[in-house]
């Protein structure tokens, strides 16, 4: 693939770096710009969001019908990469999690009823939306189709379900949920997903679970379906095909977190570099030691290695590839550059970057959950493995 960006997508990424320094870098350092979960407060968002809307930086990945841009995977790579240059970033262009991979399976699979009812409007940021896929022990995690316990049983023209879920992420802010259970006995056609609001009888927020770094907005839940009726026209796909729009979701959804933390890896250095340059040490700057050296080139090529994989597994998506070990690669690869590129960041500021003076901490304790999310590290290299093992030499086949 030729990894030179069209001059329009060119354009479009210096305009996205433009308006993240100039208008959200700044809201950053405001105190009163901030939420109690450490993330932009709601009223500080949507004068970003309004400013970013404005200059048609929107939703890259939607249809401009729908007032998207109607972007490429590969062009989503290069913008989501500027955006989340800062932390605000992604939910300024209504491009964060778990938004952002809702979407996309909504555009992609909804009927035109579903699009207008339940994707239009977190297309326009009236609401957020969640997926609700994760149970408790001993219920689904990695193996959703082997573990579902949350039940959906047909009576009549509804369906009810019932089950517990946990560590679903927006839940506390969304209006729109995106929800998977289990229909069947069968191994590959066991689950369905359902659309239903927040406000629908027999659907609860339990508890809002604490967790170590900062949250995405509307935290991250336990929930609980008692007899919760869905109609007919509200089951996304057709009966059987939860576990196919799981999938759907989470292989691109899996891929803009990397192009997200692959921005968020370059602020590390970015945040770092200056202080390297002028800071002394035994007559000469940080920058002039050789360890120092090393550290920030080291950094610096994995990042640039991880941006490499996901732009392969983004063209690949775009040419209809479901790209399942390009993404996988680079989900392993990037999580761990974005902790690696922090850890450097801290380690080269000091004493500052251990304290809360700079974002690195925010990002540090942020960047941990990068190899638990849309599948743990250990489960992509599984997937990698039995590739390998299936494919023999044709692991690495070019694509002639």
């Amino acid at each position: 693939m030729d990894f030179t960006l069209p001059p329009e997508i060119e354009d479009y990424r210096q305009r996205v770096r433009a308006f993240v320094d100039q208008h959200i870098m700044p809201v950053e350092s405001d105190p009163d710009a901030w939420d109690d979960y450490e993330n932009i407060n709601e009223a500080a968002l949507e004068k970003l969001r309004e400013k970013a809307k404005a200059e048609g930086l929107w939703a890259f990945g939607m249809p401009k019908e729908r007032g998207g841009q109607g972007l490429s995977i590969v062009a989503m790579a290069a913008l989501y990469e500027e955006a989340n240059r800062s932390i605000f970033g992604p939910c300024t262009f209504n491009c964060a999690a778990p938004d952002d991979g809702n979407m996309i399976l909504l555009n992609r699979v909804a009927t035109d009823a579903q699009k207008e009812r339940w994707l239009q409007p977190i297309i326009d940021g009236k609401v957020h939306s969640s997926f609700v896929m994760t149970e408790p022990h001993p219920g689904s995690g990695s193996d959703p189709a082997g573990m579902m316990m949350t039940k959906a049983e047909k009576k009549g023209d509804k369906w009810v379900i019932n089950g517990d879920k946990w560590f679903i992420t927006g839940a506390g802010a969304a209006e729109h949920f995106i929800v998977i259970a289990r229909t069947s006995d069968d191994p590959r056609r066991g689950l369905s997903a359902f659309l239903h609001h927040r406000d629908d009888p027999g659907f609860d927020l339990l508890r809002r679970i604490p967790i170590m770094g900062p949250e995405e907005h509307g935290g991250h839940w336990e929930v609980r379906y008692t007899d919760f009726e869905v109609p007919e026209e509200n089951m996304l796909m057709a009966e059987g095909e939860g576990l196919k729009a799981t999938q759907i979701r989470l292989g691109t959804a899996r891929l803009t977190h990397c192009m997200r933390w692959t921005g968020l890896a370059k602020r590390c250095l970015e945040i770092c570099a200056p202080y390297v340059k002028e800071r002394k040490s035994f007559g000469m700057t940080l920058a002039q030691h050789e360890g120092v050296q090393w550290m920030l080139g080291e950094a610096a090529m994995e990042i640039n290695i991880g941006r490499l994989l996901t732009m392969h597994a983004a063209w690949k998506l775009d040419q209809g590839d479901f790209a399942r070990k390009e993404v996988s690669m680079a989900k392993v690869a990037v999580s761990e550059v974005l902790h690696k590129a922090a850890d450097t960041g801290i380690q080269l500021l000091g004493a500052k970057g251990y304290s809360k003076d700079t974002l690195l901490d925010w990002i540090y304790r942020y960047c941990r959950q990068g190899r638990l999310v849309d599948g743990a590290s250990e489960v992509h290299k599984m997937v990698l493995s039995n590739y390998l093992l299936a494919e023999g030499d044709d692991f690495w086949r070019w694509g002639v």
